[in-house]
């Protein structure tokens, strides 16, 4: 009877090795699928980013390579949704792709500053102070940065509103966290952040104290530039670096559509000839020609459009519209990398990991899944058995 018994359990206890064996072939599939697709991906991605190197010029290459390179990313529109819009699992799962994509290049690349060109937000337009400050704490959360690393962000339409929505209390608020100024040096390169909704040019009180602001700017640029010829009519106080400045804004300057803009990134074909709509799509003419006059920048970067494009203003002043960092508005996100110094600068593009590439990669966990079970139980046979059989029918033959 003992025998009896003993056989029995062992003949229990194989189906039970056969499933637990199963189970962790799916776990360890499951995990790696998901190891790689939520996390190691944004490494292999952006590790194949690097900075832009400096051209030494052709009169004095050695002087050139001595000036001090400030390493910059650049990015924009990432609508961090809020409580009204979006659902929540879409929300938790754009969120965590727009953190691994920024801590990964943070720990890759290690930029010494950070510039996010407006929409931080996706609500902040009507999100109540409930709302303003659990979207603060996520965005702190994704977002966060050693102490030695600069962020800087400007303002755009959906964080203080368009021009009919935008007022004192909304703007306050988004300057209480991330600062009014306007002029940022660093490294003797001088960088204008510009709140651009505010430059409708209707006499607002907003409208008024930003371009008083911008006047108050363009004066202490000016003496930066003149203190080479000797000028002294600036008064006392420590004067700019004699940098030309670098234009940040959400609003790219008036054109009249994307139809010249190309590229992987740049908008739809079927969209780029639709004309833009002034102080909604872009600047209004009269307000870029005053930012081009009053700053005299050597190159602007700006948002808003999701898409990329590159133009140039008056024949000689460079724009870029840096495409949207979110893959709930494209689906190949993307930042720009600047090495900049006083003189110069040189720009790349960072490409994100493209979206359908990773569906592709859990559809197909999906089948091999499948695969796996119904192989597992006999409903399908094994590939690999089935490939040595017939390959020893063709032996035989």
């Amino acid at each position: 009877m003992a025998r009896i018994g003993l056989g029995f359990g062992r003949w229990n206890f194989h189906p039970l090795k056969r499933k637990s064996s199963l189970l962790l072939k799916l776990i360890a599939v499951v995990f790696a699928v998901l190891l790689f697709c939520e996390f190691l991906i944004y490494y292999l991605v952006i590790f194949q980013c690097k900075w832009p190197e400096m051209k030494p010029t052709a009169d004095d290459g050695e002087q050139a390579t001595r000036e001090p390179v400030l390493k910059a990313m650049f990015l924009a529109d990432t609508h961090l949704l809020g409580e009204f819009l979006g659902h929540w699992l879409d929300k938790l799962r754009r969120e965590w792709q727009m953190e691994r994509a920024f801590q990964t290049a943070l720990w890759l690349l290690q930029p010494e500053v950070i510039f996010i060109l407006g929409d931080v937000f996706d609500e902040g337009k009507w999100s109540t102070p409930e709302a303003w400050a659990d979207d603060m704490a996520r965005f702190q959360k994704m977002f966060r940065h050693p102490s030695h690393v600069q962020l800087k962000v400007v303002a755009g339409n959906h964080d203080i509103g368009f021009h009919y929505e935008m007022n004192i209390y909304k703007v306050k608020r988004f300057e209480k966290v991330f600062s009014s100024e306007r002029l940022f040096s660093w490294k003797g390169i001088n960088f204008v952040m510009v709140n651009s909704v505010a430059l409708k040019g209707d006499g607002c009180g907003i409208c008024s104290e930003a371009e008083a602001e911008l006047i108050e700017v363009s004066h202490r640029l000016n003496c930066s530039r003149e203190q080479v010829h000797g000028s002294s009519q600036c008064g006392p106080g420590p004067l700019l670096p004699t940098s030309v400045p670098i234009l940040l804004q959400h609003y790219p300057l008036y054109r009249r559509s994307d139809a010249n803009c190309s590229g992987e990134d740049a908008a739809p074909p079927e969209e780029r000839n639709i004309p833009f709509k002034e102080n909604y799509d872009v600047l209004s003419r009269e307000a870029s020609q005053k930012l081009l006059w009053w700053l005299q920048p050597r190159l602007v970067l700006s948002g808003h459009t999701h898409s990329a494009c590159e133009v140039h203003h008056e024949g000689r002043v460079p724009e870029l519209s840096v495409p949207s960092f979110s893959w709930r508005n494209r689906n190949n996100p993307s930042f720009i990398m600047g090495s900049i110094t006083p003189t110069d600068y040189a720009l790349s593009k960072c490409y994100l990991p493209r979206e359908h590439v990773v569906l592709i990669i859990y559809c197909g966990a999906v089948g091999f899944l499948m695969v796996l079970t119904l192989t597992h139980f006999g409903l399908l046979a094994s590939p690999f058995l089935s490939g040595l059989n017939l390959l020893r029918k063709h032996k035989t033959r």
